[in-house]
């Protein structure tokens, strides 16, 4: 459809062009054809009458300016122009000579050599003309179709980009509603496990770690149910709530990563979906671990801006991101690990500003020194 418009547009343009460059010929021809007249009828050596025929061969246009004069660039007959400039108020004698010099600019005049019976010279007449009303605006046309077929095409391009979109969204809700349907089986089964665990062996302390990654597991299946549904956002100490998500995680990656809990702005509260919004920083935490290749120093900073936004900067000392690829973390399919789909950080994106009405980013980074995303919430008192 785009390109059928672009080629209808082009081909408009063309012939629009094609038929400005007709009209002017035909002009041409028009005030040729006057001053072969006068030339004709000077023949008739009647003063008189040769100025009252000049005056209607002029009259008789009714679309080309045009000024008649004579050696001396003085205007004897006009058509088809005010006789004063509406802005200036100039006098019709000067307003005529401005116009004689815009028109010879633009259009040679054509030259009236009048002779009399006997093949003298009697007088020059010069025709200074310029484009006909019809002709200045269908010059413009061809811009105005540009703009509509540029029009055209933008929302052509909109509605294009909204279906696909609406058809990923579409996807993206079928697979995570799908996953969470699969995993409801297998989880029902470990939590009835847990509980014959728990009554058997209630002071094992792995019993009570396992209890917690099934916990886990139920909030992933959460997580997958409630894509692509409203979600209801809570009151939430940001304080507690990364200090859980921290703790959780630190006992499930490699020991030869330290993870930093830093809290500049103690109290800090904002509506979340907490199932939601703990797979972002799960899954910032778990790429800074894989970017470091499982060795190195993750920080946690929670601090607030000056316009009373909640920040959370997460850092890490991995391999950073090279420039070329800083705009297409959050696509879709992007990744530089040798395993994996490339959603985690597009999954993050749609989580903080699609359900949160976030922003996140990458506030700086430095290959071979490390990445900071920073996640930005509006902060709200809690009620």
């Amino acid at each position: 459809m785009l390109g059928l418009s672009v080629v209808i547009g082009g081909g408009s343009v063309l012939y629009t062009n094609q038929l400005i460059n007709d009209i002017k010929e035909r002009e041409y021809r028009e005030v040729s054809l006057y001053a072969r007249s006068l030339e004709y009828l000077a023949k008739a050596n009647d003063s008189d009458e040769l100025i009252f025929i000049l005056d209607e061969v002029v009259q008789a246009n009714s679309t080309i300016p045009v000024i008649l004069a004579n050696e001396n660039l003085e205007p004897e007959f006009y058509k088809n122009l005010p006789a004063a400039d509406e802005l200036t108020k100039e006098p019709r004698e000067v307003f005529l000579q401005r116009k004689i010099v815009e028109m010879n600019k633009t259009r040679e005049p054509v030259k009236v050599t009048l002779l009399g019976t006997d093949g003298e010279v009697i007088g020059v007449k010069y025709i200074y003309y310029e484009n006909s009303y019809l002709l200045t605006k269908l010059r413009y046309y061809p811009y105005l179709q540009l703009l509509i077929i540029s029009v055209f095409g933008f929302v052509i391009f909109v509605i294009f980009n909204y279906s696909r979109a609406s058809e990923q969204n579409r996807v993206w809700v079928g697979l995570a509603k799908e996953t969470a349907h699969q995993l409801g089986t297998p989880l029902t089964a470990l939590l009835a496990w847990i509980e014959y665990l728990k009554s058997t062996y209630p002071a094992d302390e792995h019993v009570k770690e396992l209890e917690k990654d099934i916990n886990r597991l139920e909030t992933i299946t959460a997580r997958f149910s409630s894509i692509g549904s409203a979600q209801k956002l809570e009151y939430s100490l940001l304080e507690a709530f990364l200090t859980e998500n921290v703790e959780y995680l630190k006992l499930r990656i490699s020991q030869k990563v330290r993870i930093n809990l830093q809290i500049d702005a103690p109290g800090l509260t904002a509506l979340i979906n907490a199932d939601l919004f703990s797979w972002v920083v799960e899954n910032l935490l778990k790429n800074a671990v894989d970017a470091m290749a499982g060795e190195g120093t993750i920080t946690v900073q929670l601090h607030a801006s000056k316009t009373n936004q909640c920040l959370i900067d997460i850092s890490d000392t991995g391999k950073g991101i090279s420039r070329n690829n800083i705009n297409q973390v959050f696509k879709p399919g992007f990744t530089t690990k040798k395993r994996g789909w490339g959603l985690g950080l597009t999954l993050v994106k749609r989580i903080v500003e699609n359900y949160h009405q976030g922003k996140i980013y990458v506030l700086r980074t430095e290959v071979n020194k490390g990445t900071t995303f920073r996640i930005q919430l509006t902060q709200t008192v809690s009620q």
